[in-house]
Parts: structure tokens; C-alpha cells; sequence
């Protein structure tokens, strides 16, 4: 989740407002966690350092669940506040995470020095890793070729694993590790990207499934009672003061508009991450009076089905709903839907297209050819390229719609069929129709009138509505 956060953003459309998302995701955390952490101490009578923690543990927003809304919903937001949030809620898990385990450390009675090289070794070697091993993937992703698809998608799994699990293990923070590397290479010109964004699109959400389900076998129900008023008050101060505190504190003196702080505040949503760093005290020597697994449960469902569902109106009633744009620009796994398509001509010896230079050959309106494979070199051609024998084309035309193109049948031609041992120009279709492709064993055949038909073949056949 942390990776595909950071591989989502793109660097470009951020870049004006990263500045207020660095603030948010670092000191807008330590604000909240420390607003919350006063509160549980003055109010609910917690000790300090647990009153510190639960605090800390639900400081970071939820990235995905964000991301989820804003692309589900296509909210437009005005002053580039989708971006801004994308940065804020995709960074500022490694500080959360960061104040949980300095507090952890304070109530497991470590010593002061041992925890500031701890906040050292965890932001330093964090960034210092992330980014060199981005770097090293980058560059075995833009030399090697792998020749079976799908292999880049675990190439960069795996990179991903390695930027958690060494930063880890070296000190660093995995997660501000993990997000670095995925920023770096998100934001990198690197082949087949679009299957990665599908893979890593289902990993997340997979992996979001796996948290909640955890959560679920964590959770027990007949402990909420007993911690139901605490954990709605903390979830309602939240909400309505923390978060908003926090974020005008940082937001207001870059002369921020109101409706944009205000929404900002309110999609501060609480997921996946909050419920990691519960965990961890769970398994922590440190020792809490207060069922803070649970209280974190309660907070993160109330989040999700109160705030989230709620950003779109509140977003229309501040007026923050900007038509003119396209929010999954912001994304860099957005792709443009281009109504283009892409065809491969083979060239052979004998074709009339063979020896001659591009411009020299007539060709219909609206075709071009954009690339050129020749001994698996390849070639963005200009009108003086000459195509040579056994050169595969790659030519580009407009794509149809579904109501423009009818609809496609498929024939599988079975044993007597009478048209087995004919060719296509002798075959006559009582309705326009016509044979575009033929599917021969592992072989894809485009037919032509001489083209002959055998027993197993399947006709794709193209048909008017």
C-alpha cells in the first residue's frame, strides 16, 4: 500500500503544493498526535505515555482509502487539493509509525540516546535507502528485457519487499523507505508501466482486504462496550478538533481558502495504517491499561463510514468541486483514453512495401506508422526511413466505438463442415458479414480471399447490427 502510494503520484502535478504536503504529512502528524494526546490525558484520565501513544497510532490518514474515494467518486477539487492530499495521506504513515515506536520505547524504559539515534537511523537511512534502491531498480528495469510478461510486475514486487525489509533491518523506516522508492519510480520513464500500475492496483487492494480481515480476527466484539464512550469521543474530538486544528495551524499562514482547509480537515481519514500501529503495542513489552487495539478499532470504523462517506457532499456544499479538471490526472497511473489503436504488419521480400522509403508509399488517410522492429532494434521512423524485408511495422489509426464497429460471433469449424477445403472468396453470407481473423491452433491468421479453411479452425467473423 505504501509502495503503490507513492508509484500513484504524480511528481509533476504535486510539485506546487508539496511543500504544504511535507508540512501536513510530518508536523500536521506530530500536531494531531499531540492534540489527541493532551486530550485522552486531561479528559479521559489515560496516563501520559498511553495517552501519547493512542495519539500517535491515529495521526496518519489512510492513503488508499483517500485515493479510493477521490478516483470512485471523480471529485475535482479546486487549488489542487486532490494532489495536495494524495502527498499528504501517501507520506505521513513513516511518522506516524516513527512517534508510535519512540513512545513504544519510552514506556519499554529505553534510554534518551538510544531512542535519538533511533529517529535518526529511521528518517536518515530510510530516505538514504529509498532512494538508492529506486535508483538500482530503475536501472535494471530500463537495461534488462524480460521476456516473459508479468516478470516486470515481480521484479518490482520484489523491489518493493527489499526497500521495506532492508531499510528495516539496517534501522531505517520501511515505510518511508518503501514510499520513496515508489515515488522515485512512478515518476520514472520505465517500460511497461501500465501493467504494472493493474498488478500493483490489485495487490493494494488485496492487501486492504487482508488488514481489515486481520482486524476482524483481532477484534472482539464484546470488548467494544466496554470501550465505546471513550473511543467515540476521541473519534468525534478528532474530527472536529484535532485534524481541523492541526491543519489550519499549517494551512492558513500559506493564505489557504477556508472551504479548502475545511475539506482538507475533514478528509483526514483513519485506515489500514492506524490499524498496523495498533498492532504493534499488542506485541510490545510496553504495558497499557486501556484496550487501545480496540479504541482504534472504533475509530477507524467511524472514520471510514462517517467521514468517507460524507467527502462528496461536504465537498459540494464548500464548494470545492472543480469541474474543469480531471482528478485521476493526478495519479500517474492515469492513462488517457486516446481513441487510437495499434496495429503489426510483417514485411516480407516480396511485399510491395519492401526497399521503399515511408514517404514514398501511398497509404490511406489517418494511418501512420510509428515504429519500425527490425533485428529487435527498434526504430521511430521519418519519411526518409526506408522499410527493408522482414521489418515489422507498428501503424496507428483511430479506434472505434462499440456503437460504431456492430458486434463480433465466433465459429469453431467442426468435422464435416462444408466449408472445410475452401477459400474465402468462395464463401457467400446470406447477411453482410465477413471473416477478420482466424484463430489456427497457437497461430492468429488475418485471412484473405485465398486463405483456406481446416477443420478446427475459429472464425472470428464480424457482423452489422
Amino acid at each position: 500500500i505504501m509502495f503503490y502510494g507513492g508509484f500513484g503520484t504524480n511528481f509533476e502535478k504535486a510539485r506546487p503544493i508539496v511543500l504544504k504536503s511535507v508540512l501536513l504529512s510530518t508536523l500536521g502528524v506530530i500536531l494531531t498526535s499531540l492534540i489527541v494526546g493532551i486530550f485522552c490525558y486531561f479528559t479521559l484520565n489515560f496516563s501520559f505515555l498511553e495517552s501519547m501513544l493512542i495519539g500517535a497510532v491515529i495521526s496518519s490518514t489512510d492513503a488508499a482509502s483517500v485515493f479510493s474515494i477521490l478516483r470512485s467518486k471523480r471529485l475535482n477539487l479546486k487549488y489542487n487539493t486532490a494532489s495536495l492530499l494524495e502527498i499528504e495521506s501517501g507520506s505521513n504513515d513513516p511518522c506516524a509509525n516513527i512517534l508510535t515506536i519512540v513512545i513504544l520505547s519510552f514506556m519499554g524504559a529505553s534510554s534518551n540516546t538510544n531512542i535519538l539515534y533511533m529517529i535518526f537511523s529511521q528518517v536518515v537511512y530510510g530516505v538514504i535507502l529509498g532512494v538508492l534502491i529506486a535508483l538500482v531498480g530503475y536501472f535494471i528495469l530500463s537495461k534488462a528485457k524480460f521476456t516473459t510478461e508479468g516478470f516486470a510486475s515481480i521484479f518490482v514486487f520484489a523491489i518493493a519487499l527489499i526497500s521495506y525489509a532492508l531499510s528495516t533491518v539496517l534501522g531505517g523506516n520501511g515505510y518511508l523507505s518503501t514510499y520513496i522508492t515508489g515515488i522515485i519510480l512512478g515518476n520514472k520513464s520505465i517500460p511497461n508501466k501500465k501493467p504494472l500500475v493493474n498488478f500493483f492496483n490489485g495487490i493494494t487492494g488485496l492487501m486492504q482486504m487482508l488488514i481489515f480481515f486481520l482486524l476482524g480476527l483481532l477484534s472482539f466484539p464484546s470488548q467494544l462496550p466496554n470501550i465505546f464512550l471513550p473511543a467515540l469521543l476521541i473519534a468525534l474530538f478528532l474530527t472536529f478538533v484535532a485534524r481541523p486544528l492541526s491543519v489550519f495551524l499549517i494551512l492558513k499562514p500559506f493564505k489557504c481558502p477556508f472551504n479548502q482547509i475545511a475539506l482538507i480537515s475533514w478528509s483526514g481519514l483513519r485506515g489500514a495504517a492506524s490499524i498496523v500501529f495498533a498492532i504493534i503495542p499488542i506485541v510490545s513489552p510496553a504495558y497499557t491499561q486501556n484496550d487501545i487495539f480496540h479504541i482504534v478499532f472504533f475509530i477507524v470504523l467511524f472514520s471510514i463510514s462517517i467521514q468517507g462517506s460524507l467527502i462528496p457532499f461536504v465537498a459540494k456544499k464548500l464548494n470545492m468541486i472543480d469541474k474543469d479538471a480531471d482528478v485521476l490526472k493526478t495519479f500517474n497511473d492515469y492513462t488517457e483514453e486516446i481513441p487510437i489503436q495499434f496495429i503489426k504488419l510483417l514485411v516480407d521480400e516480396d511485399s510491395q512495401l519492401s526497399n521503399k522509403k515511408i514517404k514514398d508509399i501511398p497509404s490511406l488517410p489517418n494511418i501512420l506508422t510509428v515504429l519500425i522492429i527490425r533485428d529487435d532494434k527498434q526504430i521511430v521512423p521519418n519519411g526518409d526511413t526506408i522499410i527493408l524485408p522482414n521489418d515489422t511495422l507498428i501503424l496507428s489509426g483511430l479506434s472505434l466505438s462499440n456503437d460504431d464497429f456492430g458486434y463480433l460471433t465466433e465459429i469453431k469449424i467442426e468435422k464435416n463442415n462444408q466449408w472445410i477445403g475452401k477459400n474465402l472468396s468462395s464463401i457467400k453470407f446470406k447477411h453482410n458479414k465477413l471473416i477478420i481473423l482466424i484463430k489456427r491452433e497457437k497461430e492468429s491468421i488475418i485471412p484473405t480471399g485465398k486463405t483456406v479453411i481446416l477443420e478446427n479452425d475459429i472464425l472470428i467473423i464480424s457482423n452489422q447490427y
